[in-house]
């Protein structure tokens, strides 16, 4: 033992002191929120959340996922080896052995982080981020000399050397949840995955927003400390990856939204400041450091610019790549409420259409007795009340689209000839009020969806089939918090049911050209549908060529969230840039299973390949049998 174990078991529990002191300042910070639920028990969740969702999200570039590994395991095992060893002053030489196995393994990982440095992806952001593959080997390096140099070598110039090193490693670790420095998320980050805002998305796939309570003092939220206190805690965890930059269809098409610095900006208004400094991309067109905010200070427009607000599609991308499970989305709704139910502040065709919905219950002021005029040659049955059947068939605002017509007439094709019994609501059916809710009228959504279940209610079916995945999600996920509690299917999980029973027999489609498919985010990421649309293509002999982001990672048309409403302009469309992706793979026809993906994709002009939903490949392989 030498002088030196006792500088670093002082080094040590004055390291514990700060880390204690700067957790506490923060948290006063996140305690100004609103109200949520608190349960020390959650802590108990961190390890397999941690473990099992978050590497389950890094593990996609291996490259990090083996970055991440190195680091932060061996930082954990070496500063619980050190609290062992020299915060219970042991002094053991074993101990010490182990430490330095820790300390190799944070080395190696540290390096992992300057090479990735030393080239950095456009989304990481620089500033003192920069700085980490530095202090962590220094940090690592200092418990190295500390365990391996022999005791004569311990004092003098080696002994300052080395806590030189200890302090400035020891500094990045501890001081940054108490400075706002890029490692704060090493305690954010635990603690948010214990008190997550969407605890349930742990056990399953959570993608419901909160009903609002429209009895509140304050609708949505205005000012930073309007946010739940876990949601302020949420956005301090980000670690500025920029995962969320590069999934977002808004960034890539140049409108002014990048969901990293949103996060970013909602950390400057809890924690007062400007984004001068702020070391990644900008919003497109918003040059930084004409923005600030305080806890207590509006967050429009001083803070954030209205545009970078409703170029949202609510897509979810940002949050399907988040490794922190950060949940963009559920922030800029609550935003948009205030604006919407507060301010009336709404750009664009929105607050037309929201005004359509008021008077006529659908999204284009029309007569609802005409939603279903496409059908009339194809007797289909009407429910009415006290009659019963299988399946009711909820067309959605599409019905009113000529184009979306021919995908429903092919829909009923296929439930007839599979002889299932179905029906229509006819002029009973009203919008489901998905399109009001993202744009942040939740007074008029919960209006439609009491209407919509106080109808369903006096019906008799089994079960309710939409090809509309807004619709789907609505009454599937989003109903049953107001009392509507209902089995919905998409039609192509229906289809696929029927298909693979051998209910619906199909032949071999006649197409020839190549095909990929197009994953609407309602579908694929909000409910975690992938296969059955693929499935259903490949039971007519579709050989696939998936475009390079596919499944749940899927790239947005541009359709949702209210944005072709908003209609914030970029340097380019949204869907152009989804059909360059399609003509990447030589694709000549696009396969969609949603009715705002194929008026999106459409809408693309130039040569591009032909939009088709699946229904219609599947009733022309129909019409093709003997």
């Amino acid at each position: 033992m030498h002088s030196l174990d006792h500088l670093v078991t002082l080094l040590f529990w004055l390291a514990v002191a700060a880390l204690a002191f700067g957790t506490m300042r923060r948290a006063r910070l996140w305690r100004a929120g609103a109200a949520a639920p608190f349960n020390w028990a959650q802590l108990l969740t961190v390890p397999r959340r941690y473990l099992v969702d978050v590497h389950h999200v890094v593990a996609r570039d291996p490259y990090i996922a083996r970055t991440h590994m190195l680091v932060a395991g061996g930082a954990v095992a070496a500063v619980a080896l050190v609290a062992l060893n020299y915060g219970l002053m042991l002094y053991w030489p074993l101990l010490n052995g182990a430490i330095v196995l820790a300390a190799a393994v944070m080395l190696g990982g540290s390096y992992l982080v300057w090479q990735r440095r030393r080239a950095p992806l456009p989304r990481l952001s620089a500033g003192p981020w920069n700085r980490l593959p530095y202090t962590l080997a220094a940090f690592a390096l200092g418990l190295l000399a500390l365990a391996l140099l022999p005791s004569a070598l311990l004092s003098g110039f080696f002994a300052a050397l080395i806590m030189l090193a200890l302090l400035a490693g020891t500094a990045e670790l501890v001081l940054g949840i108490g400075t706002g420095g890029p490692m704060k998320h090493a305690v954010a980050g635990v603690l948010h995955l214990a008190f997550h805002p969407r605890a349930e998305r742990f056990a399953m796939r959570s993608t419901a927003l909160r009903p609002l309570d429209l009895a509140a003092p304050v609708l949505g939220v205005e000012k930073p400390t309007d946010f739940r206190w876990n949601q302020l805690l949420g956005f301090d965890a980000c670690v500025q990856c920029g995962k969320c930059e590069a999934a977002c269809p808004a960034f890539a098409a140049g409108q002014p939204l990048n969901p990293k610095k949103f996060i970013q900006d909602m950390v400057l208004g809890f924690s007062g400041g400007s984004d001068a400094a702020f070391a990644g991309s900008s919003y497109p067109g918003i040059t930084l450091g004409g923005h600030s905010g305080a806890p207590e200070e509006p967050i429009l427009p001083a803070l954030l610019a209205p545009e970078t607000l409703w170029s949202c599609t609510t897509c979810r991308a940002c949050v399907e790549e988040c490794p922190m499970q950060i949940e963009h989305v559920d922030a800029i709704i609550d935003l948009r409420r205030f604006q919407t139910l507060a301010r009336g502040a709404l750009p664009g065709k929105g607050a037309e259409m929201l005004g359509n919905l008021r008077e006529t219950a659908t999204q284009g002021g029309y007569d609802n007795a005409a939603r279903y005029h496409w059908a009339v040659d194809l007797n289909v049955r009407q429910i009415r009340p006290g009659e019963s059947v299988d399946v009711l068939l909820v067309a959605g605002e599409g019905a009113f689209d000529m184009r979306y017509q021919r995908s429903l007439r092919a829909l009923v094709k296929l439930l007839q000839a599979a002889s299932v019994d179905f029906a229509i609501l006819g002029a009973l059916e009203v919008d489901t009020g998905d399109t009001a809710r993202r744009l942040g009228d939740e007074a008029t959504f919960q209006a439609q969806a009491a209407r919509l279940i106080a109808t369903l209610s006096t019906l008799t079916f089994g079960r309710i089939l939409t090809a509309d995945p807004h619709v789907f999600h609505s009454l599937k996920n989003e109903y049953p918090a107001l009392g509507g509690h209902f089995t919905v299917l998409h039609h192509t999980v229906f289809l696929a049911g029927l298909a693979s029973s051998g209910q619906l027999k199909l032949s071999a489609t006649s197409e020839t050209r190549a095909i990929t498919y197009h994953d609407p985010c309602y579908l694929g990421r909000y409910n975690g549908e992938t296969e059955a649309p693929r499935a259903l293509l490949r039971q007519i002999g579709v050989r696939l060529t998936e475009m390079e982001r596919s499944g749940l990672r899927g790239r947005c048309c541009g359709g949702g969230g209210g944005a072709p409403l908003t209609d914030i302009p970029g340097t380019q469309r949204i869907p152009d840039i989804r059909i360059a992706d399609a003509r990447a793979t030589g694709a000549g026809l696009v396969a969609v299973a949603c009715p705002g993906c194929t008026a999106m994709l459409e809408g693309v002009v130039g040569p591009r390949p032909e939009v088709i939903d699946v229904a219609e490949l599947l009733a022309a392989a129909l019409e093709g049998q003997a």
